[in-house]
């Protein structure tokens, strides 16, 4: 059955122009490697004769070699083992189904790091590409009506062979390394919404975005918000949340991927603020609708006198500028009663529920979803 982001041109890892993620690995596979020193080509042709791989020298720094699927695996867990990861940095590697590259080919062209971590995190595209993926639920509560969440922050789950829950900062982790977390915020955004929307949920949905993974705001987020649309939800019950505050750069993108969010109705909130001067900076210059204070200042601040005083500051910031505060990673009673007297708007965290599937939120409180 067709979904409404593949309807709209984004089915789970083929994003048109950004999102896309070729296979590096065929059942016949010819692998081209352009080595720039005379070192590391050593260590690659050396290899080459110990693991009795059949190669063609192409010239002094480019060789050419065919190898099955299954050998593909080892030969770069070797590879791994043999050079330095300055050096696979430092290497170009190109992956064909057994023919000669041609014009189209030059964009799968990858450094030797990324390809070896591609190959290494292959059991995420895999997972990605089968529809192994799901969405977890942590409610987020207003301090002043803690019976009726007031909306639910969506979170990315996979699982390993076992069934057991992949830890989700790992799967991030080897996604990026792999480069290919364009594909993983992609499928985490739009399972968020589809699983949302399948169980009828009424409130707000926040869901987690690296701007970093967005490339052309214009075409992504149109084809997201018209999915969004054909879902039958809400723009304004939708809240995109910026993960990764500290690591923003380049804010011109930010302004355009915000821009366009606030023209299609949408919401938007900013994780981590307090974890760094960068997230106040943003905090002035893009002025969300709801900013989540990081979770490290929440923790132990009923006795804590230098986090009260900086999340009392932070607090009369965001509402001095109509900013509504999720105090995030609330645990105990007592964190609790101090942020909601200092003037937190919203509550999130251990001591009011775990993330857990829509399954298990719709047994608790079956009257925060419609009948689906």
């Amino acid at each position: 059955m067709t979904t409404a982001f593949e309807k709209h041109g984004m089915s789970t890892m083929r994003c048109p122009d950004c999102e896309q993620v070729d296979p590096l690995v065929f059942d016949t596979t010819r692998l081209w490697f352009h080595v720039p020193t005379q070192d590391s080509f050593d260590k690659l042709t050396n290899l080459c004769d110990r693991k009795g791989i059949q190669m063609e020298k192409l010239d002094d720094r480019c060789i050419s070699l065919t190898l099955s699927g299954s050998e593909c695996n080892a030969f770069v867990v070797a590879l791994y083992g043999n050079m330095t990861q300055h050096e696979l940095k430092n290497v170009r590697v190109l992956t064909t189904d057994g023919k000669d590259p041609g014009a189209l080919d030059i964009g799968r062209v990858v450094n030797g790091d990324v390809f070896v971590n591609r190959i290494k995190g292959s059991w995420i595209i895999e997972k990605v590409c089968d529809g192994q993926v799901e969405t977890w639920y942590q409610p987020i509560y207003d301090f002043q009506d803690l019976d009726t969440p007031f909306g639910m922050e969506a979170l990315l789950r996979m699982r390993d062979q076992n069934g057991a829950i992949i830890p989700p900062d790992y799967v991030f982790r080897v996604a990026g390394d792999a480069d290919v977390l364009f594909s993983i915020d992609l499928i985490a955004r739009a399972t968020a919404v589809e699983t949302a929307a399948k169980a009828g949920y009424q409130g707000k949905i926040f869901v987690n975005f690296n701007p970093s993974s967005v490339y052309d705001p214009a075409y992504c987020l149109r084809t997201t918000a018209a999915a969004i649309n054909d879902l039958g939800l809400k723009p304004s019950d939708i809240v995109f949340e910026i993960t990764e505050t500290e690591r923003i750069t380049d804010i011109d993108h930010l302004k355009g991927i915000l821009n366009f969010y606030r023209r299609a109705g949408f919401m938007c909130a900013l994780d981590d603020i307090g974890s760094g001067w960068s997230g106040l900076n943003l905090l002035h210059t893009f002025n969300p609708d709801f900013v989540k204070l990081d979770m490290e200042l929440i923790r132990d601040i009923d006795t804590d006198m230098f986090k009260q005083s900086i999340v009392r500051n932070l607090i009369n910031i965001a509402k001095d500028q109509g900013i509504k505060v999720i105090a995030e990673g609330i645990e105990t009673q007592g964190e609790a009663e101090f942020l909601k007297k200092t003037g937190a708007d919203l509550a999130q965290g251990y001591l009011y529920s775990r993330p857990a599937p829509v399954a298990t939120h719709q047994d608790k409180a079956p009257d925060w979803f419609r009948a689906a």
